[in-house]
């Protein structure tokens, strides 16, 4: 049977535990990836949830049902390339009317598998963790199996900073909207393009780094602020950057989102640590008590801060108010911030965003005076 430009034929998603989901291979090449499984809970954002670095050397489970069907749109996204290894979900939109993001799929040789029961997937990965696996069109299960394993087996040996690998290797000057506005050094570990553009709004310069540049690179360029932005994989597993982020503590101001958040909470002498699937989707309430309110928040992230690592100084500012993690900490005396989420998160909850205005009118100015 054919939709618009593919013909579906079986597929199937094979984790490295041994479960296989089986379902329908609608891309227009045969060739399998292999990545960590992961899930997301939004009803909308596959373009820029496939576009965020963030999730370099991810398959994407989605669990609302309908996917594509809005169509695409590249001012949407957030970097320059789509980062997923694969995208599995219930229904793709692959009509007449409308076939595009199958199409922007296939174009960047992603995967795509449908028609399967994401919710059983989806219960697998809450109830047993975010393992390897793969998606492969296969024969039979069998053979499914055997491609899955080879495809696993290759991808491990990717090098473990992830964060190196979604990073600017050179650095990048973008003038800001603001010419009042301080100038912020950004330490790219994979960065959201929207992450970019609310810093440009208020400020007159912007300097992005490599996520390996060192504190006499960022120190010459005299920035005011320093942003550490989101990327993938295991903080632990990143070098260099937490040792440049310890050095300018306390003597430039730093705000962290994501794993620049992780990044941050290791220059103070906090640990990380796993968590058993994550926190992805456009639905996780905060309790934010530096702005004194509960809001929905847009994350992407598969490690948390340990609280009780903390030093005395530094306190959990935010907090996940479904299974009660740190979502953020701040300093006074060492003038950081650190949120486990995206307060950048377009389109999604807003709310969040007002922590920019923070970042500058409370750290940066405050510093300034």
């Amino acid at each position: 049977m054919a939709i618009g430009r593919t013909t579906m034929s079986a597929g199937y998603l094979v984790l490295e535990t041994g479960e296989i989901f089986e379902g329908l291979w609608r891309s227009s090449s045969q060739l399998g990836r292999a990545g960590e499984v992961v899930f997301n809970t939004s009803h909308s954002g596959y373009e820029e949830i496939a576009t965020d670095p963030s999730y370099f050397s991810q398959i994407v489970v989605m669990t609302a049902s309908m996917q594509g069907n809005y169509g695409v749109d590249r001012k949407c996204w957030e970097s320059r390339r789509l980062w997923i290894e694969g995208f599995v979900c219930l229904q793709l939109q692959e009509s007449p009317r409308d076939s595009s993001w199958i199409r922007l799929l296939n174009e960047f040789s992603v995967p795509c598998l449908s028609d399967v029961d994401t919710r059983a997937i989806a219960l697998r990965l809450r109830e047993g963790g975010t393992p390897w696996g793969a998606l492969v069109s296969a024969s039979s299960k069998a053979d499914a199996i055997k491609k899955a394993q080879e495809l696993i087996q290759e991808k491990k040996k990717l090098a473990k900073d992830w964060v190196f690998e979604a990073s600017r290797k050179e650095t990048e000057t973008r003038k800001g909207s603001d010419p009042k506005g301080p100038r912020v050094a950004v330490l790219d570990f994979g960065s959201k393009e929207n992450i970019l553009r609310e810093l440009s709004h208020r400020c007159s310069e912007l300097a992005i780094f490599s996520s390996r540049a060192s504190v006499q690179e960022i120190e010459k360029y005299k920035p005011d602020g320093v942003m550490l932005t989101n990327g993938p994989g295991d903080p632990t597993d990143v070098q260099v950057a937490t040792e440049t982020v310890r050095s300018l503590l306390g003597r430039i101001p730093v705000y962290g989102i994501c794993m620049g958040h992780q990044i941050l909470g290791l220059a103070l002498g906090a640990q990380t640590y796993k968590l058993k699937f994550g926190h992805r989707g456009a639905n996780h309430p905060i309790r934010d008590d530096l702005l004194k309110k509960i809001y929905m928040t847009s994350q992407n992230h598969g490690y948390a801060v340990d609280k009780e690592t903390l030093p005395k100084d530094v306190r959990v500012s935010h907090v996940n108010l479904n299974d009660m993690t740190v979502a953020g900490i701040y300093s006074e005396t060492r003038n950081c911030l650190g949120i486990q989420y995206h307060p950048e998160s377009h389109p999604g909850p807003h709310e969040a965003v007002q922590l920019f205005d923070f970042f500058i009118d409370r750290m940066i100015r405050r510093k300034q005076l």
